[in-house]
């Protein structure tokens, strides 16, 4: 990760450093594809997180940036779950943002972990948590383009739409951070727990476990069969889009977890 630091434009580091002092390490974070720099660097001021992008053109955000904007400005009203929004910087034609530094490891999602408990409690306050006006990203539209009908979708519930076991440090006191708000959306609520069942199958769960654990949430438990069948049938279609966008790569296995996903729901995979 040092060389990627390097390979950053004179411009960016110099702002960085002004925030945290001489740089004396950076360290790589694994996981996340939304920055193009995201690394622990401990300055002579200590530790912080770093995420950076580029823009498109030096007046146009491309969308890693608009992401790390979003984030930027959604920190502050979810204080009770997201590690502190330090610093924001522009130069060179980069957005750079600084956090508070976490050091606790990320959650394990595998059949009989006690971090699923922790996950589950950690769902349960976000879905109890009224979604703040800095929030304005409606989830139905990051879907629209997959399916005709997007309704069953929207909503004004607080929804992170990716608590995947890297955006969930646990510290070694038991605190637990929720890390990656930039893609952070109101919406129906059960559309959260959607977005979570494809992590458990990542970790070995089988579909109906998965689906077992999603019961335990009201939102999930109430919604409409016919709104859970909608979501499976525009998850598949989304990866396999994907895949079809890049045809010499190994097809993803999101794109195996949601056609399976879909067809245990009785939906049709398009």
């Amino acid at each position: 990760m040092r060389d990627q630091w390097t390979r950053l434009p004179a411009a960016v580091r110099t702002a960085i450093t002004g925030r945290t002092g001489v740089v004396l390490s950076v360290r790589a974070v694994p996981g996340g594809s939304n920055a193009d720099f995201a690394a622990t660097v401990t300055g002579s001021s200590g530790p912080s997180f770093v995420k950076a992008a580029r823009k498109t053109s030096p007046g146009q955000d491309g969308p890693r940036v608009r992401a790390l904007r979003r984030e930027a400005t959604i920190n502050p009203v979810v204080p009770e779950f997201a590690p502190r929004l330090l610093w924001t910087v522009e130069a060179g034609g980069w957005l750079a943002v600084g956090f508070e530094h976490v050091h606790g490891r990320h959650a394990d999602y595998s059949a009989g972990s006690p971090d699923l408990a922790i996950l589950a409690k950690t769902v349960h306050q976000l879905q109890g948590t009224p979604c703040p006006d800095a929030v304005v990203m409606r989830v139905e539209r990051r879907w629209e383009h997959l399916v005709p009908d997007v309704a069953p979708m929207a909503g004004d519930a607080l929804l992170h739409t990716d608590l995947n076991p890297h955006n969930l440090l646990i510290t070694p006191e038991h605190r637990v951070y929720v890390v990656d708000w930039g893609f952070a959306s109101r919406g129906a609520p059960w559309v959260e727990i959607g977005q979570i069942i494809p992590w458990l199958i990542h970790a070995g769960h089988v579909l109906a476990d998965a689906e077992r654990w999603a019961a335990q949430f009201p939102a999930w438990a109430s919604a409409a069969p016919e709104a859970l069948d909608l979501y499976t049938r525009a998850s598949a279609e989304r990866w396999r889009r994907r895949a079809a966008a890049n045809p010499d790569a190994e097809p993803p296995a999101n794109l195996a977890i949601a056609r399976q996903w879909a067809e245990h729901r009785n939906a049709r995979v398009l």
